[in-house]
C-alpha cells in the first residue's frame, strides 16, 4: 500500500458556506521581491477618497474598517477565487480542511450578480433540501442577492445552527423560481464513501478532497476487498458534485491507480510556482478496469484526478463536462492572524491541457436521466417455453442449487432496476464496467 506525505498546498473553488477550504504552506516564502515603483497619482487619489469618507460619510467609520475593505476589494477584484481572509475567515478555513464546519453545505461563486451553486455537498442540509449544481440563488430570505458581494451573501447564509433560511432559486428547466427552506447545521463531511455494488465491483465516492482523503481511499479499497473476499475486479470512482479541496489529496487519489508518470503540473509567474507531481509504483487495484463519474459540479481537484486518469488512459471518464476551475490558490498568512488567498498558478494535465474555463470532456457523455418506471418486459413476453407442447431441452430437472441461482438472478434484476431509477448514470457505469471486466478477462 502506498503511504502519502503530508503538505498542504490547496486548490479551492469559490467560497464554501461557513468555510473556505484552502490552506497553504510557504512554497512562495523564498520568492524574490518584484521590482515595483509606487503609483503616486493613484495613491494620491486613494488618500483623497479615504479622507472624504472619513470626513463626509453619513456615519463615522474607523480606519481599520476602511483599510480592510480596501484590501478586500483589491484582492477580490483580481479573479473569483482570490480573497482577503480576516481573522474569522482564516480560522474557518483552517478548521475546514478537517471536514467539520457550520453552514448549509454548498460550494458557491458569483455569476451575473447572483450566487451560483457550484455543488451541494453530500449529506448536508443543502443536499437534503434538494439544492442542485447550477442553481442561481436570487434571494436570501427577504434580501435580494443582486448588488451584494459574495462575502455579504455568504455572511447572510451563515447563522446559528438550527435556524432556517429561505433560498429563492432560479433553476434551468423550471418555469418559475423555487423556494427552498434550509435549516443551518454543523456539517461533518465524510470525504470517502464506499460499498460493493455487486460482487467484485467496488463503488468509491469522494465528496471533497481533504487532508486525509488519500489515506481514507486506500482504507476503503482494502475494506471492500475484504468484504468481497478477494481483490476487486472493477471499480467506479464517483467525483460528481465534488467541488475540490486539497491539491495533495488529488495527487494521492490519482497515484492510487497509476503505476508511473506525471499526474499534474503547475505554472505561474513566480519561479517557485512551477511544480510537478508524479505517480509512484503501485496500482491499488492491480490494473482492474476503472470508471470515473463526473458532472458540471466536479471542479478543481476533481478535474485533476479525472484529467490525469484520462490522459494516462487508465480510466474511462463518463458523465457531463466538468466545471473548468484550473487555477491554484495559495494562502499567504499576514502578521495580524489574517491572510490573503491568492491565485498564483494554473495547473495542467499530464498531456499539457489547461482546464481553466474549459473543463474535462468525458470520454462518454451521459446526461443525468430520471427514469420513472422500469417494467419487467421479459415477464410479459412470449417465449418458447410458453408454447403449448414445446419440446424439452433434454436435460435433467433443475437442482435446488440451480433454482437458488435463478432466484438470485431475479433478485439481482430487481436491484438493477432500482439502481436505474435512483441513479441512471451509475447504472450505466456499472453496465460499462462489466463490459470492460469481460474484455479484460
Amino acid at each position: 500500500m502506498k503511504s502519502f506525505p503530508r503538505n498542504m498546498l490547496v486548490l479551492t473553488l469559490g467560497v464554501l458556506l461557513g468555510l473556505s477550504i484552502s490552506i497553504g504552506h510557504g512554497v512562495f516564502a523564498n520568492r524574490e521581491d518584484a521590482e515595483a515603483t509606487l503609483p503616486l497619482d493613484e495613491l494620491r487619489n486613494f488618500t483623497q477618497i479615504f479622507s472624504r469618507i472619513k470626513a463626509d460619510y453619513v456615519e463615522p467609520v474607523d480606519d481599520k474598517t476602511l483599510l480592510e475593505n480596501a484590501i478586500r476589494g483589491m484582492v477580490s477584484g483580481l479573479d473569483p477565487h482570490s480573497s482577503y481572509l480576516d481573522i474569522s475567515d482564516y480560522h474557518d478555513l483552517q478548521i475546514g480542511t478537517t471536514g467539520e464546519f457550520g453552514g448549509l453545505g454548498i460550494e458557491v461563486g458569483m455569476e451575473d450578480g447572483f450566487v451560483k451553486v457550484i455543488s451541494p455537498i453530500d449529506d448536508t442540509p443543502a443536499d437534503h433540501a434538494g439544492v442542485e449544481a447550477g442553481d442561481l440563488i436570487v434571494r436570501l430570505d427577504d434580501t435580494p442577492v443582486k448588488g451584494l458581494t459574495l462575502r455579504d451573501a455568504v455572511n447572510l447564509m451563515r447563522g446559528k445552527v438550527g435556524t432556517d433560511i429561505l433560498l429563492t432559486i432560479v433553476r434551468e428547466g423550471e418555469e418559475k423560481p423555487l423556494k427552498i427552506t434550509i435549516t443551518r447545521d454543523k456539517i461533518k463531511v465524510k470525504s470517502v464513501k464506499s460499498r460493493l455494488i455487486e460482487p467484485d465491483i467496488g463503488y468509491l465516492r469522494i465528496t471533497q478532497f481533504q487532508s486525509r482523503t488519500g489515506d481514507n481511499l486506500l482504507e476503503a479499497i482494502d475494506s471492500l476487498a475484504d468484504e468481497n473476499e478477494r481483490a476487486l475486479r472493477g471499480v467506479i470512482l464517483d467525483l460528481r458534485n465534488n467541488p475540490g479541496g486539497v491539491l495533495d489529496a488529488a495527487v494521492e487519489v490519482s497515484d492510487a491507480f497509476l503505476e508511473k508518470g506525471l499526474i499534474v503540473y503547475t505554472e505561474g509567474r513566480i519561479k517557485n510556482s512551477a511544480m510537478t507531481f508524479n505517480a509512484r509504483p503501485g496500482d491499488e487495484i492491480d490494473g482492474a478496469p476503472l470508471i470515473v463519474l463526473v458532472n458540471e459540479g466536479s471542479a478543481s481537484a476533481s478535474e485533476i484526478v479525472a484529467g490525469a486518469l484520462q490522459d494516462h488512459k487508465r480510466a474511462l471518464i463518463i458523465g457531463n463536462k466538468t466545471f473548468g476551475k484550473g487555477s491554484v490558490q495559495t494562502i499567504l498568512p499576514l502578521g495580524n492572524d489574517s491572510a490573503i488567498k491568492l491565485t498564483t498558478a494554473r495547473y495542467f494535465t499530464p498531456a499539457g491541457r489547461s482546464i481553466q474555463a474549459e473543463g474535462i470532456v468525458p470520454d462518454i457523455i451521459l446526461d443525468h436521466i430520471k427514469i420513472s418506471d422500469i417494467s419487467n418486459r421479459s415477464a410479459h413476453s412470449l417465449k418458447e417455453a410458453d408454447l403449448s407442447g414445446h419440446l424439452t431441452n433434454g436435460s435433467q430437472p433443475k437442482s435446488e442449487k440451480q433454482k437458488e441461482a435463478a432466484d438470485e438472478e431475479a433478485s439481482d434484476a430487481d436491484k438493477r432496476a432500482t439502481l436505474a431509477k435512483q441513479d441512471y448514470q451509475l447504472y450505466e457505469a456499472v453496465n460499462m464496467l462489466k463490459g470492460l471486466m469481460i474484455l479484460q478477462r
